[in-house]
């Protein structure tokens, strides 16, 4: 009960009903005090009107008449003059003196609070302006208990009638809350849960229909996100199966085009002068198809597998992709250089950072070699005592403004004509998986310069053991 909306809000309501109320009978009891004291002075005033009738009455008429206003004597005050009108023997001394005649509010509430807490029996004195002019003061002496008797009733069945109102009105907020909020709140809870087990499906999308504004507007938002959601994973799945088609048919392709190539080694040997010409247009065309291939099917190994940390040697895994690369730029006028300490050792899977760095030194070498202009490729490493860090830099011309844009997104970020940028994007996704990253640190037209970083282990790292 007290975990539910509805069960909370039924106590607080509750709680405050009873408060208001309870500020509401300080006044109130106050407010009948007032009228007791002035109906008493009223009374007595009445009672006096016997003695002006007659000035002679019995003893017995006298303390029948004080007996009735429920007072002990009454004194009138008519020119300037203080008459005892009715009187009678007081059992006490006067403990307290009440003036009637516009008290301030604050006074009648804490004369009504000391009256209201204070069980013993006093005689006090009220003092009030006679009614209907009948003189310039009346002052009556009384006892207190009888007052306060009559307030203690008061206030009890004012107690009782606020806590009747207070658990009425809860009760209704209760069925307002439930019917207004409670139900409508359900209602977005369970087209939640529905839409879970199946959000493919675009029937199980929340209809908005509550009255409520607030409402309406969080099933109008709820509704938003779930069609977004429910388009993504449709595009997601259709992706998913175009990407399975694809890599499908860029492993038979890549297959046809190696053998493709094999064909264009021997027409490259033709003395026919158009063979001559044609020749390495076509093979330029089909090494691109191939790369872009296998490219594609490097990217669409997803599932691809987490790193195997062993201590390898940097230096090694750099002149490996060198040599590579040499062989790959043949005559072209492009240096290679490595600046790297002989005994520096990662932590890293040694096959991953060879192909992240392969992908790294060989943009480059396209880019240089693109522009026919000799060019330079330097890597450099080092290290902190927080990270290992790979340094990529050449002199080509720089990365267009729309390649950095995207730069590690596929198909969108390359810098070649034809080129699909998916070497950036394997390279990230290898350093990614080691826990570092992959920057650009600079591009322009002195060169570009990418960053690897990788950090350290928290375990001091062995000699390498050759």
């Amino acid at each position: 009960m007290l975990n539910t909306l509805s069960g909370r809000f039924l106590i607080l309501t509750t709680i405050f009903v009873m408060l208001a109320e309870v500020l509401i009978f300080v006044p109130s009891v106050a407010r009948f005090r007032e009228d007791y004291l002035l109906a008493r002075l009223e009374r007595a005033q009445i009672a006096s009107l016997a003695l002006e009738a007659d000035d002679m009455i019995t003893p017995e008429l006298e303390a029948e008449l004080l007996r009735n206003a429920e007072v002990y004597n009454v004194v009138l005050r008519r020119d300037e003059i203080r008459q005892l009108a009715l009187s009678s023997p007081i059992p006490s001394p006067i403990d307290a003196t009440y003036d009637m005649r516009d008290p301030p509010a604050m006074i009648l509430i804490s004369d009504a609070m000391k009256t209201l807490v204070n069980p013993q029996e006093r005689i006090v004195r009220v003092i009030g302006n006679p009614v209907r002019d009948g003189g310039l003061l009346i002052e009556v002496t009384m006892d207190e208990m009888p007052l306060r008797s009559a307030m203690v009733d008061y206030g009890l069945n004012v107690l009782a009638l606020s806590a009747v109102i207070s658990i009425i009105t809860a009760l209704l907020l209760f069925g307002a809350v439930q019917f207004l909020l409670v139900r409508p709140i359900k209602r977005v809870v369970g087209h939640m849960q529905s839409y879970a087990k199946a959000p493919e499906d675009a029937r199980r999308i929340i209809t908005p229909s509550a009255s409520v504004t607030e409402l309406h507007d969080a099933e109008l938002a709820l509704q938003m996100m779930q069609t977004e959601l429910t388009s993504a994973l449709k595009q997601k799945e259709r992706l998913a199966q175009l990407g399975g088609a694809v890599a499908k048919v860029s492993h038979d392709l890549r297959n046809i085009l190696t053998s493709a190539q094999l064909f264009t080694d021997r027409i490259e040997g033709s003395d026919d002068p158009l063979v001559k010409r044609m020749a390495p247009k076509l093979v330029g065309s089909i090494t691109r198809a191939v790369n872009l291939c296998e490219s594609t099917l490097a990217f669409g190994r997803v599932d691809e597998p987490a790193p195997v940390l062993a201590r390898v040697n940097l230096a090694s895994i750099v002149s490996d992709v060198i040599d590579s690369e040499r062989l790959a730029a043949g005559d072209f006028d492009l240096s290679f250089s490595e600046d790297i300490p002989a005994g520096m050792t990662l932590r890293a899977d040694g096959e991953q950072l060879f192909r992240a760095i392969f992908n790294l030194v060989r943009n480059a070498r396209q880019a240089i070699m693109a522009t026919h202009m000799a060019g330079e490729i330097n890597v450099e490493g080092y290290e902190d005592d927080s990270a290992w860090w790979i340094r990529v830099t050449d002199t080509g011309p720089g990365l267009p403004p729309r390649a950095q844009e995207h730069l590690f997104q596929p198909f969108q970020g390359g810098v070649r004509k034809g080129g699909s940028g998916l070497g950036l994007v394997i390279a990230a996704d290898l350093v990614r998986g080691h826990g570092g990253r992959l920057e650009l640190s600079k591009t322009g037209t002195e060169g570009t310069t990418f960053v690897v970083q990788l950090p350290k282990a928290d375990l001091a790292l062995t000699p390498v053991v050759e």
